[in-house]
This record gives structure tokens, sequence and C-alpha cells, in this order.
């Protein structure tokens, strides 16, 4: 019986609209991070000496060339898997490789500095605020105020005693005297909980690459033996 040899099968690589998937959020995750209320607002704040605006500006395009990456590896493992071609697959290999190089050290640097985005934003709520505290500069207390509006806090607790005048003119109405609305435990949440979200994003990707390098490794040696054999494209009889 003649039949003809069929191309390697699709199921040997991960699914292609998975890692899309996977790109499209890591791209719109960078871009909520860069372009969100609370984040452009602390940014627009900080001054040049603080770290915060390095790292935020950072961050986005890592994310934004991270999810093209991923994007671009998920469409040449397709293309190299219909096709069965060696060059495809090997491109597809260096696209997850090139993915997997820049995850490892960004995991690796959310860890040893898991507080340094924390305090650099804290940093910059507390230097705006002691300004109008000892100033009461009318462009710091705009600041401060649109900080108490968008992260709904009030003020912080302050070793220098009553700061209700503060308070008064910056906070929401409502809010005055909130002990729980204490700005820097909610700015600090807040950022906590984003970072946590990112970290399990980058777990996620970590894994997914992983599997692709060997996966496109393994459809390469395929390929590869495939044509050696002079089997691809080719009736055999059973």
């Amino acid at each position: 019986v003649c039949t003809q040899q069929e191309p390697l099968p699709y199921k040997y690589l991960p699914k292609p609209l998975i890692l899309q998937l996977l790109g499209l959020s890591i791209a719109t995750m960078s871009t909520v991070t860069h372009y969100g209320h609370h984040f452009t607002l602390i940014s627009d704040t900080s001054l040049d000496g603080n770290s915060y605006r390095v790292i935020h500006l950072r961050a986005f395009y890592f994310g934004i060339c991270l999810s093209m990456t991923l994007i671009l590896a998920a469409l040449l493992s397709s293309a190299a898997t219909v096709r069965e071609s060696q060059c495809l697959t090997a491109m597809g290999f260096f696209c997850f490789a090139l993915a997997f190089c820049g995850l490892i050290p960004a995991a690796y640097w959310r860890y040893t500095h898991s507080t340094e985005v924390e305090d650099s934003m804290m940093d910059v709520y507390d230097f705006v605020y002691e300004e109008v505290r000892r100033n009461s500069s009318s462009f710091r207390r705009q600041e401060l105020t649109a900080i108490h509006k968008a992260f709904l806090c009030c003020g912080k607790h302050s070793p220098f005693g009553d700061t209700t005048n503060v308070e008064r003119k910056t906070c929401p109405p409502g809010q005055v005297h909130n002990a729980e609305q204490d700005c820097l435990r909610v700015i600090q949440d807040f950022l906590k909980k984003h970072m946590d979200f990112v970290f399990s994003i980058l777990g996620i990707t970590i894994g997914f690459t992983t599997y692709g390098m060997i996966l496109t490794s393994f459809l390469w040696f395929s390929i590869h033996f495939s044509s050696h054999l002079d089997r691809k494209g080719k009736y055999i009889l059973r």
C-alpha cells in the first residue's frame, strides 16, 4: 500500500495561540504599567535623582521587546512545523533562547531587589509631602493632592507632630485623619500586588520559553534526520 509520509505532527510545538496570547498579555501589562495613571503620576513627580523613573522606563521597553519576541517565536514555530524548515526552526529556537536570556536576569533582579521599586515610589511621595509641609508650595501641593486622589489615601504618620493643615488642604473629602489610609502603606500595598502579578507572569513565561526551546530542538533534529533519510514528502511502501 502506497501512502504519503505525513509531515511532522504540529503537537510537537507549544500552541502558537497560547504564546501569542502570552505575548499580548505582557505587552498589555507593560503598557498599563507605563501609561497607567498611578505610575505616570509618580514618574512625573519624581526628581532626576530618584531611580523610579529609570526603572519605570526600562520595564516598559523590556516588556514590549519580550512580547514581540514571544509572538515572533510562535509565528516562526508554526511556519517551521508546516514547511518542515530547519532554518525557520532554528530561528524559532533563537527567539525562545533570546526571551529566556532576558527573563532570567529580570526574575533575578526582581528577587534580589524586591523592595527597590516600592522604596523609590514611596520616596517620591515622602519628598512631595515634606515639601508641602515645610513651605506649602502651590505647585507641590497640586502634585500631592493628585497623588491623594489617585491612591485614595491621606497623608502619613509623621514624627514632626500635627500635619492636619497639610491633610486638610490636599486630602479628598472624608479621608482626613483616617489612619487606615496612610499613603505610604497604600502605595506599598498597591505596588506589591502589582509586582507579585508581574513576577507570576515572568514565571509562566520562563516555563513556556523553556518548553519552546526543548521542543524546537526536537523538531530541528526530527527534520534533520528525516531529510537525511530522504523521506520528507515522499511515498513509501507499507
